[in-house]
């Protein structure tokens, strides 16, 4: 069974460049050994920062390579869990890890360490260097 992840923008970044020591995370969903669930305000965050950090066609870029693999899994949250009050925006990710039924959320940001205190809905956080000994 392909590992089912969802992805934090930092990590996305911190994926894409191949000197990367992570960047193994994005060779792997490129070959189709894991899944990446994403909504649609993860993928606007995604092109947001993107666009921000690099430029619009290569945010564009990285956009249409997630949505033309078979390996990305779209997902709509009805319900919003409200997890995380210290930084709300970062709810999009949380309720895209459990609606999509993810093995993982991958982040290193402090605000996501609150999950580790709720059993349910229960997700499991991991840091992006814990995540790569894990493949």
């Amino acid at each position: 069974m392909k590992r089912r992840v969802v992805i934090d923008t930092n990590c996305l970044l911190a994926i894409l460049p191949s000197q990367s020591p992570y960047h193994r995370v994005w060779s792997d969903f490129l070959d189709g050994k894991i899944e990446f669930c994403v909504s649609n305000e993860i993928l606007m965050e995604y092109e947001e920062i993107l666009s921000q950090k690099t430029s619009s066609f290569f945010a564009d870029a990285i956009i249409k390579t997630l949505l033309n693999q078979k390996n990305i899994v779209r997902v709509s949250p009805i319900w919003r869990f409200q997890l995380i009050t210290q930084d709300p925006d970062d709810n999009k990710f949380v309720d895209c890890a459990i609606t999509g039924q993810a093995e993982f959320l991958v982040s290193n940001d402090k605000h996501f360490l609150v999950l580790k205190k709720i059993d349910f809905p229960a997700v499991n956080v991991v840091r992006i260097q814990d995540f790569v000994k894990q493949l």
